[in-house]
């Protein structure tokens, strides 16, 4: 994963709760991002690199608060990364190519892959042009 860009160049382009949550591996409150509720056709592309990342398909209501998808867009857009803070074992999901932090990665989903990709609205874009489909 490519992190070349230092913390001021992701601060010019980057507001400050993105940048929290981006380069500083935050979490927005659950139910409160701009994408948690939301179903519309399109591909998610990570927000600091525009890097395709997850597909509207992929996303599923988890009752959580916090976009949820059972699967990436293609295999190694989305990295993992172990993370033991808060007392917990967890894994970060972070852009494959740019190292933004995505949320974390849970072996809860519903569907067949058993997975659900937790995601903070701030670390995403929507793009409603794309229909759903790689370009």
């Amino acid at each position: 994963m490519s992190k070349e860009k230092d913390d001021n160049y992701w601060r010019d382009r980057l507001t400050p709760e993105e940048f929290h949550v981006c380069r500083e591996a935050g979490t927005e409150r659950p139910f409160t991002g701009e994408y948690w509720n939301v179903f519309e056709d399109g591909l998610y592309r990570c927000r600091c690199c525009g890097e395709v990342l997850f597909n509207s398909g992929a996303k599923f209501e988890a009752h959580c608060g916090w976009p949820s998808f059972d699967t990436e867009a293609k295999e190694g857009a989305v990295g993992e990364v172990p993370d033991n803070s808060l007392g917990m074992q967890r894994t970060e999901i972070v852009c494959a190519n740019c190292g933004c932090h995505l949320g974390h990665v849970f072996p809860d989903g519903p569907t067949e892959t058993g997975l659900r990709y937790c995601v903070n609205s701030l670390s995403i874009k929507l793009d409603t042009d794309a229909g759903g489909e790689d370009k």
